[in-house]
């Protein structure tokens, strides 16, 4: 089975596991996703994360983070380009996701970053998707 949007669907996996108060997830690995979840890391929105492998098949096993009512840290993914419509962003037009509160990742020519550190680097790039 092949999937025409492997982001929408590592998000769909996090957001579905959140609903379910799941502890972890698995997601198929890929460069891209692992950079996903490494900017979700340093930011604070999951715990920790770490490469597995099942039946010689690469996974990232996401360990979801919850405050101390159980309420999911995350509170929502958005994903913003998709495969039928890209949307590309200069470093002046950065989006804000509710006023600061959450983030923007992008894929840079410096690589996949958030949107504060594109703003700093002066760079542009597709918006990839908005975590609050």
């Amino acid at each position: 089975m092949s999937l025409s949007d492997p982001v929408a669907d590592m998000l769909t996996k996090i957001r579905n596991a959140i609903i379910a108060k799941f502890e972890k997830v698995d997601i198929s690995t890929s460069r891209l996703k692992l950079e996903i979840t490494k900017i979700l890391k340093n930011e604070g929105y999951i715990k920790t994360f770490k490469k597995i492998n099942n039946d010689n098949k690469n996974h990232i096993r996401i360990f979801l983070k919850y405050s101390d009512k159980n309420t999911p840290v995350i509170s929502g993914l958005k994903r913003i380009s998709k495969p039928g419509r890209r949307v590309y962003v200069g470093c002046k037009d950065m989006p804000r996701v509710y006023n600061g509160y959450g983030i923007i990742i992008i894929s840079t020519s410096d690589g996949v970053i958030t949107g504060k550190k594109a703003k700093e680097k002066k760079v542009g790039g597709e918006l990839l998707c908005s975590v609050w």
